[in-house]
Protein backbone atom coordinates (compact mmCIF):
# COMPACT_ATOMS: atom_id res chain seq x y z
CA UNK A 1 0.00 0.00 0.00
CA UNK A 2 1.41 3.47 -0.75
CA UNK A 3 -0.05 7.11 -1.03
CA UNK A 4 -2.24 9.17 -3.88
CA UNK A 5 -0.94 12.47 -3.97
CA UNK A 6 -4.28 14.82 -5.44
CA UNK A 7 -3.71 17.75 -6.80
CA UNK A 8 -6.91 20.49 -5.73
CA UNK A 9 -10.32 18.55 -5.69
CA UNK A 10 -12.82 17.57 -8.15
CA UNK A 11 -15.60 19.96 -6.70
CA UNK A 12 -13.38 22.79 -7.08
CA UNK A 13 -12.80 21.84 -10.71
CA UNK A 14 -16.03 21.41 -11.12
CA UNK A 15 -16.98 24.01 -10.51
CA UNK A 16 -14.49 26.18 -12.80
CA UNK A 17 -11.16 26.26 -10.87
CA UNK A 18 -8.93 25.38 -13.50
CA UNK A 19 -5.96 27.33 -12.27
CA UNK A 20 -2.51 25.77 -12.31
CA UNK A 21 -1.90 24.48 -9.28
CA UNK A 22 1.14 22.67 -9.61
CA UNK A 23 3.98 21.80 -12.28
CA UNK A 24 4.25 18.72 -14.41
CA UNK A 25 7.56 18.17 -13.31
CA UNK A 26 6.30 18.76 -9.88
CA UNK A 27 3.73 16.25 -9.93
CA UNK A 28 5.63 13.29 -11.38
CA UNK A 29 7.61 13.49 -7.87
CA UNK A 30 4.62 12.59 -6.31
CA UNK A 31 3.78 9.31 -8.47
CA UNK A 32 4.41 7.92 -11.60
CA UNK A 33 0.94 6.49 -12.69
CA UNK A 34 -2.54 8.66 -12.74
CA UNK A 35 -4.38 10.62 -14.26
CA UNK A 36 -5.82 14.78 -14.32
CA UNK A 37 -5.89 17.39 -16.46
CA UNK A 38 -3.67 20.44 -17.22
CA UNK A 39 -4.14 24.40 -16.52
CA UNK A 40 -7.19 25.53 -18.22
CA UNK A 41 -8.61 22.02 -19.15
CA UNK A 42 -5.85 21.64 -21.67
CA UNK A 43 -6.22 17.77 -22.37
CA UNK A 44 -6.49 14.85 -20.87
CA UNK A 45 -3.20 13.94 -18.84
CA UNK A 46 -2.25 10.15 -18.58
CA UNK A 47 0.74 9.23 -16.72
CA UNK A 48 2.00 6.60 -16.99
CA UNK A 49 6.15 4.80 -16.47
CA UNK A 50 7.25 8.22 -14.98
CA UNK A 51 5.68 10.26 -18.27
CA UNK A 52 2.66 12.68 -18.12
CA UNK A 53 1.17 12.81 -21.45
CA UNK A 54 -1.36 15.30 -22.57
CA UNK A 55 -4.26 14.04 -25.23
CA UNK A 56 -5.50 16.45 -27.93
CA UNK A 57 -9.01 16.74 -28.54
CA UNK A 58 -8.19 14.98 -31.62
CA UNK A 59 -7.08 11.75 -29.91
CA UNK A 60 -3.34 12.74 -30.34
CA UNK A 61 -1.04 12.73 -27.53
CA UNK A 62 2.65 14.29 -26.38
CA UNK A 63 4.70 14.04 -23.74
CA UNK A 64 4.10 17.40 -21.33
CA UNK A 65 6.63 19.88 -20.83
CA UNK A 66 7.51 19.45 -17.59
CA UNK A 67 7.04 23.29 -16.91
CA UNK A 68 3.27 22.96 -17.58
CA UNK A 69 0.41 23.50 -14.95
CA UNK A 70 -1.96 20.66 -13.65
CA UNK A 71 -5.09 22.21 -11.98
CA UNK A 72 -6.38 18.59 -11.12
CA UNK A 73 -4.61 15.05 -10.58
CA UNK A 74 -4.20 11.68 -8.58
CA UNK A 75 -0.79 9.89 -8.93
CA UNK A 76 0.63 7.42 -7.15
CA UNK A 77 2.82 4.85 -7.26
CA UNK A 78 2.30 0.57 -8.15
CA UNK A 79 4.74 -0.95 -5.60
CA UNK A 80 2.93 -4.06 -4.84
CA UNK A 81 -0.18 -4.47 -7.08
CA UNK A 82 -2.32 -7.00 -6.90
CA UNK A 83 -1.70 -9.01 -10.65
CA UNK A 84 -4.89 -11.09 -12.53
CA UNK A 85 -5.95 -11.19 -15.62
CA UNK A 86 -9.38 -10.06 -17.12
CA UNK A 87 -11.02 -11.59 -20.03
CA UNK A 88 -14.12 -11.13 -22.35
CA UNK A 89 -14.74 -7.62 -21.28
CA UNK A 90 -17.88 -6.57 -23.53
CA UNK A 91 -17.99 -3.08 -21.98
CA UNK A 92 -17.28 -0.76 -19.10
CA UNK A 93 -19.78 -1.71 -16.99
CA UNK A 94 -18.38 -5.11 -17.25
CA UNK A 95 -15.18 -4.05 -16.49
CA UNK A 96 -16.26 -1.94 -13.11
CA UNK A 97 -17.73 -5.20 -12.40
CA UNK A 98 -15.06 -6.61 -12.77
CA UNK A 99 -12.49 -3.99 -10.97
CA UNK A 100 -15.44 -4.03 -8.04
CA UNK A 101 -15.28 -7.37 -7.54
CA UNK A 102 -11.51 -7.48 -6.59
CA UNK A 103 -11.34 -4.34 -4.76
CA UNK A 104 -14.14 -5.76 -2.28
CA UNK A 105 -12.21 -9.37 -2.11
CA UNK A 106 -9.48 -7.19 -0.61
CA UNK A 107 -11.86 -5.54 1.75
CA UNK A 108 -10.94 -2.43 -0.17
CA UNK A 109 -14.28 -0.44 -0.86
CA UNK A 110 -13.30 2.15 1.61
CA UNK A 111 -10.07 2.97 0.18
CA UNK A 112 -8.68 4.00 -2.84
CA UNK A 113 -7.03 2.35 -5.58
CA UNK A 114 -4.56 2.55 -8.79
CA UNK A 115 -4.77 0.15 -11.43
CA UNK A 116 -2.95 -0.27 -14.36
CA UNK A 117 -4.51 -2.61 -17.04
CA UNK A 118 -2.28 -3.33 -20.40
CA UNK A 119 -3.69 -4.99 -23.72
CA UNK A 120 -5.23 -4.64 -26.60
CA UNK A 121 -8.23 -3.67 -27.08
CA UNK A 122 -11.05 -4.13 -29.58
CA UNK A 123 -12.76 -0.67 -29.00
CA UNK A 124 -11.91 2.74 -26.86
CA UNK A 125 -14.42 4.97 -27.17
CA UNK A 126 -12.59 8.16 -25.04
CA UNK A 127 -12.64 11.69 -25.38
CA UNK A 128 -10.38 14.90 -24.46
CA UNK A 129 -10.97 18.83 -24.77
CA UNK A 130 -8.84 21.99 -26.01
CA UNK A 131 -7.93 24.67 -23.78
CA UNK A 132 -10.70 27.52 -22.42
CA UNK A 133 -9.14 29.91 -19.82
CA UNK A 134 -11.94 30.91 -17.49
CA UNK A 135 -12.65 32.00 -14.35
CA UNK A 136 -16.32 30.57 -12.02
CA UNK A 137 -16.94 28.76 -15.37
CA UNK A 138 -18.22 25.23 -14.57
CA UNK A 139 -16.74 22.84 -16.35
CA UNK A 140 -20.08 20.96 -17.83
CA UNK A 141 -20.16 24.32 -19.64
CA UNK A 142 -16.44 24.35 -20.78
CA UNK A 143 -17.03 20.41 -22.04
CA UNK A 144 -20.03 21.79 -24.17
CA UNK A 145 -18.04 23.81 -26.30
CA UNK A 146 -14.41 22.04 -26.01
CA UNK A 147 -14.57 18.28 -25.90
CA UNK A 148 -14.51 15.79 -29.05
CA UNK A 149 -15.42 12.43 -28.78
CA UNK A 150 -13.24 9.45 -30.37
CA UNK A 151 -12.49 6.27 -30.96
CA UNK A 152 -9.68 3.88 -31.44
CA UNK A 153 -10.35 -0.12 -32.81
CA UNK A 154 -8.05 -2.49 -32.45
CA UNK A 155 -4.91 -1.32 -30.13
CA UNK A 156 -2.34 -1.67 -28.38
CA UNK A 157 -2.29 0.52 -25.02
CA UNK A 158 -2.79 0.83 -21.48
CA UNK A 159 -5.68 1.83 -19.12
CA UNK A 160 -4.71 4.04 -16.08
CA UNK A 161 -7.60 3.80 -13.14
CA UNK A 162 -8.18 5.32 -9.89
CA UNK A 163 -11.18 4.39 -7.68
CA UNK A 164 -12.13 7.00 -4.29
CA UNK A 165 -14.88 5.59 -2.29
CA UNK A 166 -18.26 7.61 -2.55
CA UNK A 167 -17.92 9.13 1.15
CA UNK A 168 -14.64 11.28 -0.78
CA UNK A 169 -16.88 12.31 -3.59
CA UNK A 170 -15.98 16.00 -3.26
CA UNK A 171 -12.15 14.87 -3.62
CA UNK A 172 -12.36 13.00 -6.91
CA UNK A 173 -14.80 11.13 -8.76
CA UNK A 174 -16.65 8.40 -6.89
CA UNK A 175 -16.00 5.07 -8.35
CA UNK A 176 -13.53 4.23 -11.33
CA UNK A 177 -12.01 6.99 -13.61
CA UNK A 178 -10.32 5.67 -16.55
CA UNK A 179 -8.04 7.37 -19.32
CA UNK A 180 -5.98 5.38 -21.91
CA UNK A 181 -2.87 5.90 -23.78
CA UNK A 182 -1.86 3.70 -26.79
CA UNK A 183 1.83 1.63 -26.59
CA UNK A 184 2.87 3.33 -28.95
CA UNK A 185 2.52 6.44 -26.68
CA UNK A 186 0.25 8.74 -29.69
CA UNK A 187 -3.31 7.96 -28.81
CA UNK A 188 -5.37 8.83 -25.81
CA UNK A 189 -7.79 10.32 -24.10
CA UNK A 190 -10.53 10.16 -21.09
CA UNK A 191 -12.32 6.74 -21.39
CA UNK A 192 -15.96 6.17 -21.57
CA UNK A 193 -16.65 2.74 -22.96
CA UNK A 194 -14.29 -0.08 -24.44
CA UNK A 195 -14.38 -3.89 -25.29
CA UNK A 196 -11.32 -6.41 -24.83
CA UNK A 197 -10.77 -9.86 -25.02
CA UNK A 198 -8.27 -10.36 -22.74
CA UNK A 199 -5.90 -7.81 -20.46
CA UNK A 200 -3.96 -7.83 -17.81
CA UNK A 201 -4.63 -5.47 -14.44
CA UNK A 202 -2.16 -4.47 -11.47
CA UNK A 203 -3.80 -3.02 -8.64
CA UNK A 204 -2.74 -1.33 -5.64
CA UNK A 205 -4.74 -0.21 -2.31
CA UNK A 206 -3.62 3.30 -1.08
CA UNK A 207 -3.61 3.89 2.40
CA UNK A 208 -2.78 7.22 2.56
CA UNK A 209 -3.90 10.85 0.83
CA UNK A 210 -1.78 13.20 0.32
CA UNK A 211 -3.64 16.80 -1.06
CA UNK A 212 -2.53 19.30 -2.67
CA UNK A 213 -4.80 22.73 -2.10
CA UNK A 214 -4.13 25.32 -4.60
CA UNK A 215 -2.65 28.30 -2.87
CA UNK A 216 -4.02 31.54 -4.73
CA UNK A 217 -6.63 33.71 -3.27
CA UNK A 218 -9.32 32.90 -5.53
CA UNK A 219 -9.49 29.31 -4.85
CA UNK A 220 -11.07 30.79 -1.92
CA UNK A 221 -14.04 32.26 -3.70
CA UNK A 222 -15.16 29.34 -4.45
CA UNK A 223 -18.12 27.44 -2.63
CA UNK A 224 -16.83 24.23 -3.18
CA UNK A 225 -20.11 22.74 -1.31
CA UNK A 226 -22.64 23.47 -3.78
CA UNK A 227 -20.65 21.75 -6.35
CA UNK A 228 -23.16 19.04 -7.62
CA UNK A 229 -22.86 15.32 -7.94
CA UNK A 230 -24.84 15.11 -11.19
CA UNK A 231 -22.46 17.61 -12.85
CA UNK A 232 -19.25 15.46 -12.02
CA UNK A 233 -20.70 12.54 -12.87
CA UNK A 234 -22.43 14.46 -16.21
CA UNK A 235 -18.69 15.58 -17.00
CA UNK A 236 -16.25 12.48 -15.65
CA UNK A 237 -18.35 9.83 -16.33
CA UNK A 238 -19.02 10.22 -20.08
Amino acid sequence: MGTIYQVSTISALSLGYTKSVITVEELLRKGGVGLGTYEDVNGEMIVIDDVSYQAQDDGSTYVADGRMGASFAAVGFLKNPVCFALKDIADMTQLEKELYLKVEEGFGLNSVHIAQIDGTFEKICARSESPYRSHHVELKEILKDKQEDFSFENIEGTLVAIYFPDYLDSINVSGWHFHFISGDRRHGGHVFDLKTAECSCKLEKMDKIEIQLPKDAAFDTYSLKKARQEDIEAAEKK
